[in-house]
């Protein structure tokens, strides 16, 4: 838990254990994945999959929040923003809902500069 809690980023099971074994060299994957599972049952941890299929986590304990993920690096922003929460929860009453739980996934890219066109020169001609 201490090394997920100092994590700024998503880190799958592997990573993790990368992380831990750099603290203890004598934990084991078996016991990050048991771990992993427990707290996650216990309301601790969060799992996210994101489109490249592996399973991360995050503290539970955090304030909501929403990702950008970006599909070039695999990174994962995380952000906030009351307009879409709000836009959320219209579009639910809207349908005769209550939102009970969400969680908004963007995936993205960099944006790519745009190249400019050549400008005609004139030839007084």
């Amino acid at each position: 838990m201490q090394v997920l809690s100092e994590s700024a980023d998503h880190p799958d099971a592997v990573e993790l254990h990368k992380r831990a074994t750099a603290i203890d060299p004598g934990i084991a994957i078996a016991t990050i994945y048991r771990t992993l599972s427990l707290l996650e049952e216990k309301g601790i941890l969060e799992r996210h999959t994101f489109a490249d299929g592996r399973a991360r986590f995050e503290s539970a304990e955090r304030e909501h929040h929403d990702h950008l993920i970006d599909v070039e690096s695999g990174n994962v922003v995380e952000f906030r923003s009351e307009e879409i929460e709000k836009l959320q929860e219209e579009i639910a009453r809207r349908h005769g809902f209550e939102i009970v739980s969400h969680k908004l996934e963007i995936y993205v890219r960099p944006l790519k500069p745009r190249r400019r066109r050549p400008t005609r020169r004139s030839t007084g001609e």
